[in-house]
């Protein structure tokens, strides 16, 4: 996770000058209370959008991401289902990849192994799409070399 939230900060700051991150520390139980949190008066708007993942989050895809675009913030998300939703990037598990492996595991189990001599392991393949559409929405250049590390690319 930290290794995770390391290239997270690396490509925030490489792609926008300055990041000013905000952290809540318990999950929004009301969408609408998070869209107002944004526009709070006493929180300067931040120059950027760092969207965690969840099961709030992810129901509310569509209307987060029309928030940033509406906000004209860049904003990065975890799934790639924002970039669907017309998000500008996301970073994070293939989640394809982590059900495969867990019927691997499925299969080891039901041929015998115990679950306990199993070793834990963690994602090994990570995404990084980017919507080129949504960039140009909200004035954002995303340098070549960026692109060139994209997993994929909405043009």
């Amino acid at each position: 996770m930290a290794m995770i939230r390391k290239i997270l900060w690396l490509l925030a700051t490489f792609l926008f000058a300055h990041v000013q991150l905000a952290a809540a520390q318990h999950p929004v139980k009301n969408a609408r209370i998070g869209f107002l949190f944004f526009g709070s008066k006493d929180q300067p708007q931040p120059d950027a959008l760092l969207v965690p993942g969840g099961a709030m989050m992810t129901l509310n895809s569509k209307r987060i991401v029309d928030l940033a675009t509406n906000l004209r913030l860049p904003a990065m998300y975890q799934t790639g289902q924002f970039i669907e939703d017309g998000g500008l990037m996301a970073y994070g598990v293939n989640y394809g990849d982590l059900y495969r492996r867990a019927a691997i595991y499925v299969d080891k189990i039901t041929k015998g192994a115990k679950p306990a001599d199993l070793p834990v392991e963690l994602p090994m393949r990570f995404e990084l799409p980017i919507n080129l559409n949504a960039a140009k929405q909200i004035g954002v250049t995303i340098p070549p070399n960026v692109l060139a590390r994209a997993d994929k690319v909405i043009r």
